[in-house]
């Protein structure tokens, strides 16, 4: 059996540890579901559905990486920034829930791993991330778009070493953990520049249109637009 992307199908973590993550995922979104109210008004409450969408969108598309592997967006960094921490976790978990409903994409078994390392590691270590690197770089646009390019990376790997603890828990397959620690890590360490590239890609466009839109620029009192 091969090792997954970062869509974890089912079986391939045992049952009990399944469950386990569903419960923790599950306590997650509830309180995603309270923070959210506090961090979407209404003109960000639109964009977090557009946000949704988007981050599906991509997730869809895959580009390769090396030797036959792929990977996709997962979309944490972007959602935390753009629309903030707690709807970036509820907008990613949709997600997650349709690719698995409609497309098989993750099995049904497994949503709470999935979004456990996809929706709350990538989307709240994200924004942990860009928010400690916003007071180590200037308070500017290029400040602004290098915190969000480093958090948006290492949320990548972060999500891989989620998989990896989670493998070590209760992983079914004959694969022993040492290997599973440096396939999913070291592809992952990959994955991570596209992430990185289409986050700022696509967070530069909208800070040049509209930057009171952006979540995480909306404490900055400098401008972002050039």
């Amino acid at each position: 059996m091969k090792i997954p992307t970062l869509h974890i199908p089912d079986g391939f973590i045992s049952a009990p540890v399944s469950l386990l993550f569903l419960v923790i995922s599950g306590f997650f979104v509830f309180l995603a579901l309270r923070g959210a109210k506090k961090q979407l008004d209404e003109k960000v409450a639109p964009l977090a559905g557009l946000a949704a969408v988007f981050i599906f969108a991509m997730q869809m598309i895959n580009f390769p990486v090396a030797a036959g592997t792929s990977g996709h967006l997962i979309g944490g960094a972007l959602a935390a920034i753009l629309i903030g921490p707690w709807a970036g976790v509820l907008a990613v978990t949709v997600v997650l829930i349709v690719q698995a409903l409609v497309f098989a994409d993750g099995g049904l078994t497994a949503i709470g791993l999935n979004v456990f390392i996809m929706s709350v590691l990538a989307t709240l270590g994200a924004w942990y991330l860009f928010r400690l690197f916003q007071k180590i770089f200037p308070k500017n646009r290029i400040g602004f778009l290098t915190a969000t390019a480093i958090a948006s990376y290492l949320s990548v790997p972060i999500s891989a070493l989620g998989f990896t603890f989670q493998f070590a828990l209760g992983g079914t397959a004959a694969i022993t953990l040492d290997k599973v620690l440096i396939a999913m890590v070291g592809v992952h360490s990959v994955i991570g520049i596209g992430e990185a590239i289409i986050t700022v890609l696509t967070i530069s466009a909208v800070l040049s249109v509209r930057k009171d839109l952006v979540f995480g620029a909306s404490k900055l009192k400098v401008s972002l637009v050039r």
